[in-house]
């Protein structure tokens, strides 16, 4: 991998990680709909900044319908999940938890869109969620209700991104990526508006939060999804959809030392082992096949 794409990689992994971090600050003050639907609409401002001031032009030629039902399924609905998980995870928990998205990917090729399930990848889904189970059981929050409403929070989430991945290839194509992300962005902001709406109204936060709060929101919305998009979408383009999807490994052990430095979370051999164990998943899964041998006479 050259350099320059290397340093993109380390740069998109701390992006990501960092986002957990930012829900955990939000979440527990503005509540679940609220940090979801605000988190997606400024990122979808920040990326109409971003196209208006590219070459990329406003043609979805034929396709923003599309990308809008796209958002829904790759933003609107995980960005929920991941709030609600925000409220009871530490950040580091969720990272980990979102490194299973490629073995997600995998279950759901095999299941709905006929893609082969090889033995490696097979037993790349029996590591990953065994490691899940042992995160959630040996790290240092306790194993009750609590922990298992946030675990099945990140899993809800990485198996929309695991549907979103098949169907982005169908329904979008070769659509400029940044057009691509920002109808993503309007999906999924038109999807929470009516229940952001409902929710300050029946049930507004206690507090709207201080410029703590507004500063992580501005961070997680325009860093960590709308520059986060154009960071991978670049990678894609110049490394290929298996070594970029690579940056899964490094995103935990982000969110966890963010956690662990700026939020003051413990860290235990729970998330070694755990990690360790989601690690190997996702080498079974992304390792490219062997080429077949030539037969020789």
């Amino acid at each position: 991998m050259p350099a320059i794409a290397l340093a993109r990689l380390f740069m998109l992994a701390a992006v990501w990680g960092a986002s957990f971090l930012f829900m955990r600050i939000i979440a527990p003050e503005l509540g679940t709909v609220p940090t979801a639907f605000l988190r997606v609409s400024i990122a979808g401002l920040g990326l109409i900044a971003i196209v208006a001031a590219s070459s990329a032009g406003w043609n979805f030629q034929g396709k923003l319908k599309a990308c809008l039902l796209l958002g829904m399924i790759n933003s609107g609905i995980p960005a929920t999940f991941y709030a609600v998980a925000a409220q009871v995870l530490p950040a580091g928990y969720s990272a980990i938890f979102n490194a299973t998205t490629p073995l997600m990917g995998v279950l759901i090729g095999a299941l709905f869109f006929q893609e082969a399930m090889t033995p490696a990848k097979l037993c790349g889904i029996v590591l990953g969620l065994l490691g899940v189970g042992v995160l959630s059981g040996a790290g240092p929050v306790a194993l009750d209700a609590t922990l298992l409403q946030g675990a099945l929070a990140c899993l809800a989430a990485t198996t929309c991104y695991g549907f979103a991945g098949y169907l982005a290839r169908r329904w979008v194509g070769a659509l400029d990526s940044r057009l691509s992300a920002l109808g993503s962005m309007l999906g999924a902001t038109l999807l929470l508006t009516p229940a952001f709406v409902w929710s300050v109204a029946t049930q507004p936060p206690a507090s709207w939060g201080g410029w703590q709060v507004w500063g992580s929101l501005l961070g997680l919305g325009l860093l960590c999804t709308a520059f986060a998009y154009v960071l991978y979408f670049r990678l894609l383009g110049e490394v290929g959809p298996v070594k970029a999807s690579t940056v899964t490994f490094l995103i935990p052990v982000f969110g966890v030392l963010w956690g662990a430095w700026l939020l003051d979370e413990p860290l235990s051999l729970g998330h070694l082992y755990g990690g360790v164990l989601i690690a190997i998943a996702l080498w079974l899964v992304l390792r490219p096949a062997r080429a077949k041998r030539m037969a020789t006479l």
